[in-house]
């Protein structure tokens, strides 16, 4: 008898990009309509969506740690509200229909237009608060969106977008805007991302996924590891050096790809630093034990074992048989090296640091490096110093697009603690193989397309007479129209054609081998209050010609056409001297 299995997988399969296809199409239906809502309207239905979710932080928190296993729930909740609350009034200001901006001096418009649907993979690590973030960039950015959820988060991140969408249609949105897969497979979340309805990815997740987004054959954001060190200089406040690293690794169980996965420690300061880690909660492993833990933690394709991921310090040392103290929240794993060889230099994405004393500040900086090239980088990392200098050596050199300074990199990274832009989704640009290393806005959502005015009149070469900018530019194609007659077979002397070409050149406004725009002249040196002219319009033309003076214009000056035929009918227009 066969084994039903594969026929089920292949069914679900099916089942999976059938609803993939048919909410791509749906969604496109939505955003024509959302595409020509106006500002208020818009505005109004984030405004509403974000309410709404907000009075859902606590139980899509417990929901979503209920399905994972992941996490806390009083983290998530503090994660669920940052995206709900100030992700939210990050985005509120943002205008992002019609003119958007203005530029006077380069006479241009910007005008805004939305990406289109979004397909948006969430995470199973983070998975109500990223699903709150990528909806309203989403929709405050006119763009219909279909989620497509970790396999292990279905249910709470479908809640959210039940929640979201049910009062963005009762703030008028159209039916459509919001929607989310709930049968799941790699062969659903690939078509959802290929479907030509579907105009760009936001895909936040492991490196096979993102670079899945990213040969999608569409625009994508795609953001993966960490892997993020923290550099302890030694003229940091050690004391809340070491609270803000644990802060940030144990926050929801260091979940987050930003979180904290090495400590890079100035020696002079390294025994203060182990003893304030041992005060607040580190327990610093022996050689054994942390190969007991990397053989439970490590699986063979370096990546984090699944079912420790988001686990407590304790319950991580209980399942690899590690006997530590009941307030144990951080495990510390000293090493002497980054790489294969070294397991557990890898991002951990649970409350494990790997732990290096260096030499100095130089010392620290490649050790980050390597870190950060070993599965973060262009991602984050923080350093804490008091000495500006080495801080900014640090910006200056490493391969990370958010150095967070005095703060946890898990709340720096997504502009908890920082003034960076809040977002849940951070690209780390070149480095990381990615499109851009910003923080994810809706501003990333929209296509610009731009009114752009006249500012230098143009002039071609079939056009005779010259301009008012009085430049050499124009003397080639002028000579080359000069009408020349053949004298005799030899062609004419060179004094005859030097002749020949100074009263072409004359009777074309050229003086001295220097052009001139008919109706202008050269004239001495200006004097010290006599500023030449960079912009002339007919009416500066008129006035001129009524007050009976002439215009003194650089040999550069923008001329409209109007002010420049005014100007040649009436010789106003007087040429000042180059100055270098």
């Amino acid at each position: 008898m066969a084994d039903p299995a594969p026929a089920q997988a292949s069914d679900r399969d099916l089942a999976s990009v059938a609803e993939a296809r048919a909410l791509a199409r749906r969604a496109k239906q939505a955003w024509l309509e959302l595409a020509e809502f106006s500002q208020e309207r818009i505005d109004a239905v984030v405004d509403a969506m974000a309410a709404a979710v907000t009075l859902q932080a606590e139980a899509l928190a417990r929901l979503a740690v209920e399905e994972t296993g992941y996490g806390v729930v009083e983290d998530k909740v503090q994660k669920n509200l940052f995206s709900a609350q100030k992700v939210y009034n990050f985005i509120r200001p943002m205008k992002t229909v019609g003119v958007v901006a203005r530029h006077e001096d380069t006479r241009v418009v910007e005008i805004a237009e939305p990406f289109g649907v979004v397909a948006a993979v969430v995470p199973s690590t983070n998975p109500t608060s990223t699903a709150i973030y990528k909806i309203l960039i989403s929709i405050k950015a006119r763009c219909a969106v279909v989620l497509s959820p970790h396999p292990a988060a279905v249910k709470c991140i479908t809640r959210v977008a039940e929640v979201m969408d049910e009062a963005a249609r009762r703030a008028g949105a159209p039916v459509g805007a919001v929607n989310c897969m709930t049968t799941v497979t790699l062969e659903g979340t690939q078509e959802l991302m290929k479907h030509r309805d579907v105009a760009v990815i936001l895909a936040t997740g492991g490196m096979g996924l993102v670079r899945a987004a990213y040969s999608a054959g569409k625009p994508a954001y795609g953001v993966g590891p960490g892997n993020a060190p923290a550099f302890i200089e030694r003229t940091a406040n050690v004391k809340k050096a070491v609270h803000d690293v644990i802060t940030g690794k144990t926050f929801d169980n260091g979940v987050l790809c930003s979180s904290e996965n090495s400590v890079v420690v100035d020696e002079p300061i390294a025994e203060d630093v182990k003893r304030e880690f041992l005060a607040q909660g580190g327990y610093f492993m022996n050689a054994a034990e942390m190969d007991a833990l990397a053989k439970v933690l490590v699986t063979p394709q370096r990546l984090p074992n699944p079912a420790l991921v988001g686990k407590s310090a304790v319950s991580i040392g209980q399942k690899c048989g590690i006997a530590v103290p009941a307030e144990t929240r951080v495990l510390l794993a000293p090493l002497e090296g980054v790489g294969r060889d070294y397991p557990l230099s890898i991002e951990k994405l649970c409350p494990v640091l790997s732990y290096y004393v260096v030499k100095d500040w130089r010392d620290g900086c490649e050790r980050c490096k390597q870190i950060l090239r070993y599965g973060g980088m262009g991602h984050t990392m923080s350093i804490h110093s008091q000495n500006e200098q080495v801080i900014l050596e640090f910006g200056l050199h490493k391969p990370a697009y958010r150095i967070v300074v005095n703060t946890p990199t898990t709340h720096g990274s997504v502009g908890l603690s920082t003034g960076l832009d809040p977002a849940m989704t951070l690209g780390c640009g070149g480095y990381g193989g990615n499109i851009t290393s910003d923080n994810i806005s809706p501003r990333h959502l929209l296509n610009i397309k731009r009114l752009a005015y006249e500012v230098a009149p143009v002039v071609s070469r079939w056009d005779r007479g010259g301009t008012a900018h009085g430049s050499l530019d124009n003397v080639p194609r002028l000579v080359a129209a000069a009408p020349t007659r053949m004298e005799s077979p030899t062609g004419l002397s060179a004094s005859t054609l030097s002749t020949r070409i100074d009263e072409f050149l004359g009777s074309r406004g050229f003086a001295g081998g220097r052009a001139s725009a008919p109706g202008t002249e050269t004239r001495p040196p200006l004097a010290v209050d006599q500023k030449p002219l960079d912009f002339v319009c007919e009416e500066d033309v008129r006035l001129a010609i009524q007050s009976g003076r002439k215009l003194v214009v650089s040999e550069r000056a923008i001329v409209t056409p109007a002010a420049r035929d005014l100007g040649a009918e009436h010789r106003v227009f007087t040429v000042a001297p180059w100055r270098g």
